[in-house]
């Protein structure tokens, strides 16, 4: 317990000073929400990668693995990869040089320069505030994981996580982000490396049965392309499309997309997409530890001596106590915690920017009778800004109090409703010249409606579907198959038919 304390305090130490040099370089709101264009390539992508990857990656994930196996591990690993890659590289160029032209600060801003509403704008800032419930996720996560490393209770955990991170935060902004996530990043990399490691050293030893003959002999269909009797990856459609789709629109996250405004040019766009592939590719293969714990933890470790049932959420934790001696597994837990921060302080910057710019500004701009001038609106969005935090602070404190039953699930049904919400309309407003706002409009809210009435109603209305509708992923995917692709198509024919006009 000492040992956590003094690594604690020193990782606290080391993000502070970085929260200041943050501080020392934000000279108002245009820098406290994307910076000036100043940074480097290799930062941007290590920042992007460890924002990318939550503590839900280290730590949560690896579950999936052990319960379902290769099909989880082909949704989770190369379906969500595959796609978060494929779409940032469509979506990341044409958004920063769209939005440098626009001088757009945020995802609603740059969405309702580019379809010319300020009404589509303030939509967006409301739609955004879904990403309180990731937020209260990552609280309760770190939470979760302070309180077994530090021996401190889930309030004390709490106030210091909040005060902490929103502290930096309010101080150096997008800059205190990405410093103190490029060191967050660099701790990630490593522990990640460290755990790949011991995987690679178990599937070289000498066994009999050998590694993969062992997870075989535990459950066959563990090691199935596709798993029959898997709990959430059971079928094509959740083992390879949802992961895919998933992944590629997580790229629409408001902490994400933004980051290609964080540089000067589409050569550095290209830069960072290249240092994020690498490193999000090392993040995202922790995945595999689902399989290591098959070998070297006993099943019995996995049994909640409370309940007698077994917690597929311990797997990772177990795996590392038993493959690390004590002093390893103490720090790999302080990166635990880096790894959901880095995180969380994207998404506080990103939510408190747009409600400040995209909600309160627009909605003064809508009941004064006067028009207020630029400057002064920065300013007010300065101070409302960090109000922001501040109340998120209080309210994630409050809910995290009692935390909802599902976690996991809870963040990842707001999360996807955020996303499906804007992709649509980055889609349309990217690839094509005219875009169509009533169209995309329309189509945004007909995407997070079927969401939510597939994922709280969809075994009542469809049961004979055979869709899995208590995983969120799979109703984001029917979203987006059932609404956000036919809404592309009527783009392009619309489009082609105004360039045909001209």
């Amino acid at each position: 317990m000492t040992l956590a304390w003094i690594l604690f305090t020193i990782y606290l130490v080391g993000t502070s000073y970085l929260g200041w040099i943050g501080y020392k370089k934000t000279d108002g709101f245009s820098s406290f929400a994307i910076g000036k264009g100043d940074m480097s390539p290799i930062v941007v992508g290590i920042t992007l990668a460890a924002s990318t990857a939550s503590a839900a990656t280290f730590i949560i994930n690896p579950g999936f693995i052990y319960v379902d196996g290769l099909s989880a591990w082909i949704n989770m690993f190369l379906g969500t990869y595959s796609g978060f890659m494929i779409m940032l590289i469509i979506l990341s160029f044409k958004f920063r040089s769209i939005g440098e032209k626009m001088k757009a600060l945020t995802i609603p801003d740059w969405i309702g320069k580019r379809y010319q509403s300020k009404g589509f704008s303030l939509y967006f800032a409301f739609i955004n505030l879904l990403s309180f419930a990731f937020v209260v996720l990552l609280v309760g996560g770190i939470s979760i994981v302070m309180q077994k490393l530090l021996g401190v209770n889930n309030i004390t955990a709490l106030l210091i996580t909040l005060i902490f991170v929103t502290g930096y935060v309010f101080l150096g902004g997008t800059y205190a982000h990405v410093y103190t996530n490029m060191f967050q990043g660099i701790l990630m990399i490593i522990a990640s490396c460290a755990i790949l490691w011991t995987g690679i050293e178990l599937m070289m030893e000498t066994h009999n049965p050998g590694f993969w003959e062992q997870i075989s002999q535990e459950d066959v269909n563990l090691l199935k392309l596709i798993n029959p009797e898997g709990k959430l990856f059971n079928d094509f459609f959740s083992t390879y499309i949802a992961g895919f789709f998933i992944g590629a629109a997580l790229v629409c996250q408001p902490h994400i997309l933004t980051k290609a405004l964080y540089v000067k040019t589409n050569k550095d766009v290209r830069n960072y997409i290249i240092v994020v592939g690498i490193v999000l590719l090392i993040f995202l293969l922790l995945v595999s530890a689902g399989f290591f714990a098959h070998v070297a933890v006993d099943p019995a470790q996995l049994i909640d001596s409370s309940t007698g049932e077994f917690r597929q959420d311990l797997v990772m934790t177990v795996y590392l106590m038993n493959v690390f001696p004590d002093w390893s597994f103490t720090l790999v837990s302080i990166v635990m915690l880096a790894a959901a921060m880095s995180t969380l302080d994207g998404l506080l910057v990103s939510i408190s920017t747009i409600t400040a710019n995209d909600l309160v500004i627009n909605l003064i701009d809508k009941i004064s009778k006067k028009k207020m001038p630029e400057e002064q609106k920065m300013k007010l969005a300065f101070r409302a800004s960090h109000v922001v935090l501040v109340v998120i602070a209080v309210l994630v404190f409050a809910v995290n109090i009692n935390p909802p039953k599902l976690l996991g699930i809870y963040g990842q049904v707001g999360v996807y409703g955020l996303v499906l919400a804007t992709l649509a309309p980055l889609l349309v407003g990217i690839l094509l010249k005219n875009p169509h706002l009533k169209l995309v409009w329309t189509a945004s809210i007909l995407a997070v409606t079927t969401h939510f009435i597939l994922y709280f109603f969809g075994n009542e209305l469809f049961p004979d579907f055979g869709f899995t509708y208590a995983n969120p992923s799979v109703t984001a995917t029917l979203s987006i198959i059932i609404v956000i692709f036919p809404t592309l198509v009527i783009a392009w024919v619309l489009n082609k038919k105004i360039l045909k006009n001209e």
